[in-house]
């Protein structure tokens, strides 16, 4: 059996947890998770247009990934 290293959360980890137990309604949870949504699009956005920017990628890449094949094969 392996042992399970507990440590504490964080700033961050602490503040949902606050945020969670508001939540009175499944409109509220609607809600936070649409905000949660748009928080990461737009990091993740931003992290897109900073590796544009720097040269990471292009026209070029974005072509090829949409050739790639990466579904997980079931065997």
């Amino acid at each position: 059996m392996s042992a399970i290293v507990r440590q504490p959360l964080n700033s961050a980890q602490i503040e949902m947890l606050s945020a969670l137990a508001q939540l009175n309604s499944e409109e509220d949870l609607r809600a936070l998770k649409d905000a949660l949504s748009k928080f990461f699009a737009e990091r993740a956005d931003r992290e897109m247009e900073k590796l544009w920017d720097e040269g990471v990628i292009n026209e070029q890449v974005i072509e090829k990934w949409s050739k790639e094949h990466m579904r997980t094969p079931y065997h």
